[in-house]
């Protein structure tokens, strides 16, 4: 309708428009549209008037079973059921819901890089789950996609880690308990530098830069400790990603971008774009920008910081994949120094577009009923803990059932992955047992479990046809407009970076076919083969849809639930 809507205006005023159709109140139509309203101003005429002659020419087409003006020049279209079908069908393709809007471009998605300080938790939830929901909707929009994972696998923690180690573990300690065993000395060690600086005294945070200054000037004990322990960190890192289904093609962490980094703080030392102070210490101005704080690029004693080696990420990114767009999947609480950075990037000359896709905090309730940021003091913060408890509540679900463990799984994560997709990103989202399992209400388990169900049905009765031209699918009707849609939600969630679009829009059509089913029999109770065919036949798009959709958002679709 929209092309309609955009040739009329071409004959009656000789302008182009684009306009964007709504769905109103099912009494008044189908479709609205207050393509009167935007054309009657610019035109020097009443909105009604406008509204009128369109209505007309809409009538002409005949598209339209019924076209009315409402109010001040809105127009309401009703489009039978039929029409909608073939409207459907001659716009159906595999690829149904995808398109080329960012054909030619590349964009690297960063995500979900942890700290390897310490195991993978469930801070590092959100960068996971919202950095491939970039990634997969960058994808079905047509853009060259390079993903990155960043690891912070340089600085400080490494001179903790060492010093900690040297401390309060063994060698014993470390075969045994592996990256647990790490994350315990981080913890230690941090306690006994804040301690240490209660008391006023450095010895231990010295150490801490003591060692971290051998392993820039290449001491070879301090490397072997490096690699010792990223060996052990990653190891763990992987198989954590694996159990969410997310990967990267690159993992190119902190440590590899320190040397360009140091060499890159020269080099604007030396064009004037950065500046010394009377401590050593290295910061970038930018003023300009409206920063009274300027960026801090390298310590006073020479040392790097996340600025040195996101600025050497930059350049190589740029220089080695000539980005279009960079998007970095990173919490909320780092929005100052992203603003910084990036007005750093633009003070240098940089023309990729880049973007902090950002979110908030994932909060559980306490005994009082307040909401509280997810911590280890008041249970679950480790992912593996956290996907393991999981996979036992998924159990609970679907016990009595003959359902294969890789089917309990997907439906584990699923609960996991959508419960953060059910709001804004940029909310803090209330991580709940109940509602994340729940199969009644907004859930990743209802809306699989609508999926296993037309799948089932499909299993059990075949596809049906396309498109019965017989057959004039009024009880299909607000399914098929609910199909419709798919394609402009997939293209507003990506052009937004809001995967919680996709999700909403899977829950409303998982809700319309419940209703459905309630109403009209599928391929029993005396339906006869005509209407079999096209009911299955709309049924398989709404499998393609659920299949997509969820791909979209990193769930899968079991077999059975």
């Amino acid at each position: 309708m929209e092309k309609t809507l955009n040739e009329i205006a071409q004959r009656l005023y000789g302008v182009d428009v684009d306009t964007k159709l709504t769905r109103p109140d099912p009494q008044f139509g189908d479709y609205a549209t207050n393509i009167a309203l935007q054309l009657a101003k610019p035109l020097g005429k009443n909105p009604r008037e406008v509204a009128e002659e369109i209505a007309s020419a809409l009538r002409e087409t005949g598209e339209f079973s019924e076209v009315t003006v409402a109010g001040p020049g809105f127009i309401n279209v009703r489009i039978s059921a039929g029409a909608l079908a073939e409207k459907l069908q001659n716009q159906w393709s595999a690829t149904f819901g995808e398109n080329q809007d960012g054909a030619g471009k590349t964009v690297i998605v960063e995500y979900p890089s942890p700290n390897m300080a310490k195991p993978y938790s469930v801070g590092h939830l959100r960068p996971g789950n919202q950095g491939w929901a970039a990634r997969q909707l960058m994808k079905a929009t047509g853009w060259n996609v390079i993903t990155d994972n960043h690891l912070g696998d340089y600085g400080a923690p490494l001179g903790i880690w060492i010093t900690g180690f040297r401390l309060f573990s063994s060698d014993e300690a470390l075969e045994r308990d592996g990256v647990y065993e790490l994350g315990r000395v981080y913890i230690e060690t941090k306690k006994a530098l804040k301690e240490e600086t209660e008391r006023g005294e450095t010895k231990l945070a010295d150490e801490v830069q003591d060692w971290l200054q051998k392993f820039e000037a290449g001491d070879e004990e301090a490397l072997n400790y490096s690699q010792r322990f990223n060996e052990i960190s990653l190891g763990h890192i992987h198989t954590v990603m694996n159990r969410l289904k997310i990967s990267t093609d690159f993992e190119l962490g902190e440590a590899f971008f320190a040397p360009q980094g140091k060499e890159a703080v020269q080099k604007l030392l030396t064009s004037g774009v950065a500046v010394q102070n009377e401590d050593g210490s290295i910061i970038v101005p930018l003023d300009e920008f409206g920063f009274d704080v300027p960026l801090l690029v390298q310590k006073s004693n020479g040392t790097a910081l996340y600025a040195t080696t996101d600025l050497a990420t930059m350049l190589y990114r740029q220089d080695n994949w000539h980005p279009d767009k960079i998007i970095h999947a990173v919490g909320a609480e780092q929005q100052f120094y992203f603003s910084q950075l990036f007005a750093m990037a633009k003070k240098l000359g940089l023309e990729m577009e880049s973007i902090h896709l950002w979110f908030g905090t994932i909060d559980q309730l306490n005994e009082d009923g307040t909401r509280e940021k997810m911590s280890s003091r008041k249970g679950v913060v480790l992912m593996e803990e956290l996907l393991n408890q999981a996979e036992d509540k998924a159990r609970a679900v679907v016990e009595g059932r003959d359902i294969l463990e890789d089917d309990i799984k997907k439906i584990a994560l699923g609960a996991i992955k959508f419960s953060d997709f059910m709001s804004d990103r940029r909310t803090n989202i209330l991580f709940d047992w109940n509602t994340i399992f729940a199969l009644t209400g907004y859930s990743g388990p209802y809306v699989q479990y609508a999926a296993v169900r037309v799948n089932a049905i499909l299993r059990e009765n075949g596809n049906g046809e396309a498109f019965v031209a017989g057959y004039d699918y009024s009880p299909e009707k607000d399914i098929i407009s609910h199909i419709l849609e798919y394609p402009e939600i997939v293209r507003r969630a990506a052009a937004e970076l809001e995967p919680h679009r996709i999700a909403g829009y899977l829950y409303e059509l998982a809700r319309e076919l419940n209703r459905y089913y309630e109403a009209t029999p599928v391929a029993t109770g005396g339906v006869d083969d005509t209407q079999k065919a096209a009911r299955l036949g709309v049924l398989t798009k709404v499998s393609q849809i659920f299949t997509h959709g969820l791909g979209l958002l990193g769930i899968e679709v079991p077999e059975r639930m």
